[in-house]
């Protein structure tokens, strides 16, 4: 799976981008070119949405239909979900959330994100942590213009990001692919963390901590993006204001 969104909706902590990039001999690729080696090296069922120049998600399912692993796409109402993993209690949270039994992982995310988006204020923590399971997603809004992605905390589904050559943000499960897509300036999604376009990058277990940057060093010694934790000495301490970022205010806190 891969997604590219402009720095617009989705601007990174600033850390993640390394200036080695600029004298790396692997350049930083476009975002064109990035989904054009995905659809390339993915032939069998893969497929691209373009998005103007806001967006951009691409999707292949997996060739082992019989894997625990899942990766689902979905899209409902201009909303758009990539789900990998899978939830050990999905029926209860269909019935919690008045959804069909057929219903998958991606269908009850985008319900969650839908929830938190037009019924909030509830705290975006407690619903990441009711998910019992192997999970990591990315839920493109493009009515609102707005980016939700999360990865849990057992760190058995890996998501990456990285920075492209125009500061575009990509996303995706594949390291191959972000590493020949964003030359130096990349690094691991989080576990256990949160990314929404108004609130940043977050810690869902310690929503009142601060997110530590710590730089990642490759085997050529050189500067790679860093790694962010949550710092659990720290406390955020400002209110939200008054608004659409109050329905994403974790427990009364913003980054």
């Amino acid at each position: 799976m891969l997604t590219i969104f402009n720095k617009e909706l989705m601007n990174p902590p600033k850390e993640l981008h390394s200036p080695a990039s600029l004298s790396s001999s692997n350049k930083p690729k476009s975002p064109e070119e990035i989904i054009k080696d995905f659809l390339a090296s993915n032939h069998s069922n893969a497929f691209s949405i373009g998005f103007g120049s806001s967006a951009c998600i691409a999707y292949a399912p997996l060739e082992n239909r019989y894997s625990n692993y899942q990766r689902l796409f979905c899209g409902v109402d201009e909303i758009y979900c990539i789900f990998l993993g899978g939830l050990n209690n999905l029926n209860s949270l269909l019935r919690q959330y008045g959804l069909s039994k057929g219903s998958n992982e991606a269908i009850f995310i985008i319900e969650a994100y839908r929830t938190l988006r037009d019924r909030g204020p509830y705290p975006a923590d407690q619903v990441l942590k009711d998910l019992e399971g192997s999970y990591g997603f990315v839920v493109y809004d493009s009515k609102a213009g707005s980016v939700f992605a999360a990865l849990g905390s057992d760190e058995r589904v890996k998501l990456h990001w990285g920075v492209a050559a125009d500061g575009s943000v990509v996303v995706s499960d594949s390291l191959k692919l972000i590493k020949q897509s964003c030359a130096k300036s990349f690094a691991p999604f989080p576990a256990g963390c949160m990314f929404h376009s108004e609130q940043g990058l977050m810690s869902f277990e310690h929503p009142r901590s601060k997110m530590k940057a710590m730089p990642r060093i490759d085997s050529e010694g050189v500067m790679c993006g860093a790694d962010f934790k949550a710092d659990v000495q720290s406390r955020i301490g400002s209110m939200p204001r008054v608004g659409s970022e109050a329905n994403w205010a974790l427990r009364g806190y913003t980054a």
